[in-house]
């Protein structure tokens, strides 16, 4: 006994080596085989009971102390929730993000629990929104928003800092993410488009489908990857009123070739969970259709996985949507749909309602069995059975400094420049520059919605150390350089007389306008127009006769068309983050060049919102097809040259790979990141075809006066549309393949 006591730390140690050296690894992945075996084995020890808690999603409130600090959790709260109730997943934060300590303590209680006092064992499935990194969690790399991923064109830089997000989201114990959303952003009245990766069906699938393999890697097991969440299924971005929540009029035709696809592109790449659209399609709340969440999710699109419902969602079927008479009858429609997890979140009858639903014969036994099993399966692939928690394994890279540059790379590649007049930009470091405008020096304005807290509003919770842009400019060129005189908040002049002093002093002024942060209801807007207050700022700057940069921080396109005239140099800096600051910099005094492109059509005027995929009826008239910036533009300090564009053949069918190549020279003096855009034109359909689609892209790095060749390749699939009987076709005939100002025309045959 002596003997083993001696030894005993000695075994602990190296145990406890090993379980870390396994977990640096990603663990090999269970056969369907092997899961469906661990499922019918816990489903054997399963009352009613237990079924019908794991199917009930609360908030963390439900078993706290108090949410309005940081948040404690209350034992006897957390014994109803788990033992009584048997629920089977806990989401979100409090009021603000917490620390990894506070996250450890708060998991580590909730799964000691669940693993060693509740019947079954089963562990917890906690969920978080981790929409840009892991902005729940306190020091964590913040991302640009979706918005400005797409704007990048990269998917490696999506699938990257996907990857990173789900490394620091699991280092603090949440296997969960709800993200990426999938919806098109054609609608940027609605106040969620800048999660979005835009307007366009191709860009869409490809980054969505780039951050699922990020987030969830080879092995969803593995301690530094979580399952990600397909939302929000389906048509929740397509508002007709612009307003969150509320209803979309989508024709099936549109439904199946813009709306479907991004969702189809994730679940193929084997995304584990789709979060409900709260909204409705035609009139039908999506909570309520058998048709959407079972025939088409299921039994089309092949998806296996666990569809859990947003915020309330099913009592809103007798609250918001009045399609059913009272709670008890909105979760029988709900579940016979085809929902599998309820976010109730803080309404603890949902469990005890659908137990007696089924006890009365009106929910099957049949559908319970099938949620339930989709839901362990879930936490089998997570590997949360063995391992609710991973308290050994190795997190140092957390906010590390090669996260940040990751960051850095993807504000740096999405902000768009949209002019430069007479090569104003990049500006000389040796000038005197007025910063002026409200979003010059707040963080949480490159931020965005979704950080630290859910507004994303509360400097309090920013990362210390972390630029504004006037910080970066200042750091850049020297604070003796810099004059700041913030000029108006978002909507009230402040200090104009002092800006127009302040200018008439410098050699450049570099305006910041923009949106401060919002997301879903209270973001809702009732004109895109930018507020008259920045636009008067503008205008007053440029009568000086200083030149003028206009750097736009917004999540959606503001209408500027009357003061694009006042600005010589404008970009686009979407919401990029917490690195946003010093790419800003960068860009503006020529250490990065300016490689991004707009995921979305910049409107005008604010009724003309027409995407770049419009018919040929759209140009047709006095207005015609006339936005402020198209789809795909973005402008460089260097210059690329298209030339030899080239197709395999002029003729191809069915079974054959068209390869389409183009090369691109770098015809300047700067090196640049150029994205090569393969657009396609269906000249004659038994549809009105679009004037042109996007069917693929690449971004490639070239060296001043550098040539490369880029290669991409068509199948007759590419070319096909959602067609009068609402199936997918592709029809022969004459196709225009466009890159750059170079096309060409190849004939599809019968």
């Amino acid at each position: 006994m002596k003997y083993l006591n001696r030894w005993l730390p000695l075994f602990l140690l190296l145990t406890a080596v090993s379980t870390s050296l396994a977990f640096a690894q990603e663990s090999s992945t269970l056969s369907e085989a092997e899961i469906n075996q661990k499922v019918d084995s816990v489903m054997q020890q399963m009352t009613l009971t237990d079924k019908v808690g794991e199917m009930t999603q609360l908030t963390l409130d439900t078993i706290s102390k108090d949410s309005t600090k940081q948040q404690q959790i209350d034992e006897a709260k957390l014994r109803k929730v788990l033992l009584d109730l048997r629920v089977g997943s806990i989401l979100n934060v409090g009021t603000h993000a917490f620390n990894r300590d506070h996250w450890h303590e708060i998991i580590r209680k909730i799964q000691d629990m669940a693993v060693n006092e509740k019947p079954t064992h089963i562990p917890v499935l906690y969920g978080i929104d981790s929409i840009h990194g892991a902005n729940y969690v306190m020091g964590s790399t913040l991302f640009p928003q979706e918005i400005a991923m797409a704007a990048t064109w990269n998917l490696n830089l999506a699938k990257e800092g996907a990857r990173i997000s789900a490394y620091e989201t699991r280092a603090a114990w949440i296997p969960w993410t709800f993200a990426p959303v999938l919806g098109i952003g054609r609608e940027p009245r609605w106040p969620r488009f800048w999660e979005t990766f835009g307007e366009d069906v191709t860009l869409t699938k490809k980054m969505g489908r780039a951050m699922v393999e990020g987030f969830q890697g080879d092995d969803v097991s593995s301690p530094y990857r979580v399952t990600a969440t397909a939302k929000h299924y389906l048509g929740y971005s397509l508002p007709e009123s612009g307003h969150d929540r509320t209803n979309a009029w989508i024709p099936e035709r549109r439904l199946k070739e813009y709306v479907i696809p991004s969702f189809k592109a994730a679940i193929d790449a084997g995304a584990h969970t789709v979060m409900i659209n709260s909204g409705e399609i035609n009139g039908i709340p999506i909570h309520s259709s058998k048709e959407i969440l079972t025939d088409l999710l299921r039994d089309t699109l092949g998806f296996k996985g666990l569809a859990v419902t947003d915020w309330s969602d099913i009592i809103y079927l007798h609250t918001r949507y009045h399609t059913t008479h009272n709670y008890k009858e909105s979760i029988k429609v709900a579940i016979n749909a085809g929902v599998d997890m309820s976010m109730v979140p803080y309404d603890t009858r949902f469990p005890t309602l659908l137990k007696e639903l089924v006890e009365e014969g009106k929910v099957p036994m049949s559908r319970i069995n099938e949620s339930v099993r989709r839901i362990l399966r879930v936490k089998f692939l997570l590997g949360l059975f063995d391992h609710p928690y991973s308290k050994d394994t190795d997190y140092s890279k957390f906010a590390s400094d090669e996260f940040s540059q990751a960051s850095y790379q993807s504000a740096a590649e999405a902000i768009t420049l949209l002019k430069n007049d007479n090569h104003l930009l990049p500006l000389s470091k040796n000038q005197k520059i007025l910063v002026t405008g409200p979003t010059a020096n707040k963080l949480t304005y490159l931020n965005g919605g979704w950080s630290r807290t859910w507004q994303g509003a509360d400097p309090q919770y920013n990362t210390p150390g972390k630029k504004t842009i006037l910080d970066a400019i200042r750091d850049k060129i020297g604070s003796e350089n810099v004059n700041f005189v913030e000029g108006t908040t978002i909507d009230k002049p402040k200090n104009v007389t002092d800006v127009i002093k302040t200018a008439k002093q410098a050699d450049a002024a570099v305006i910041c306008v923009g949106e401060s942060t919002y997301t879903e209801q209270p973001g809702d807007i009732a004109d895109l127009t930018l507020p008259a207050a920045q636009r008067d700022l503008v205008k007053k700057v440029s009568d000086t006769g200083i030149p003028v940069v206009l750097i736009m921080v917004e999540g959606r396109p503001r209408i500027v068309n009357d003061i694009v005239p006042n600005a010589d140099g404008i970009l686009m800096d979407y919401l990029p983050g917490q690195e946003g600051g010093r790419a800003t910099a960068d860009i503006l005094f020529g250490d990065q060049n300016p490689s991004g492109k707009l995921p979305f059509t910049y409107p005008r005027h604010v009724d003309d919102i027409v995407p770049y995929d419009h018919n040929y009826t759209a140009e047709v008239g006095p207005l015609g097809y006339h936005p402020q910036w198209n789809f795909g533009y973005g402008l460089s300090y260097t210059t690329f040259d298209y030339s030899n564009l080239q197709v395999s053949q002029t003729e191809f069918g069915k079974g054959d790979q068209l390869k389409v190549s183009v090369d691109i020279t770098n015809s300047g003096d700067r090196a640049g990141k150029e994205v090569a855009q393969l657009y396609v034109n269906d000249l004659v359909a038994s549809v009105s075809p679009a004037v042109k689609k996007l069917r693929d892209f690449k971004k490639i790095g070239l060296k001043p006066g550098e040539t490369k060749t880029v290669t991409f390749t068509l199948s007759p699939d590419d070319l096909a549309f959602v067609g009068r009987r609402n199936k997918w076709v592709t029809e022969a005939g004459d196709f225009k393949i466009q890159i750059g100002t170079l096309s060409k025309t190849i004939t599809l045959k019968k």
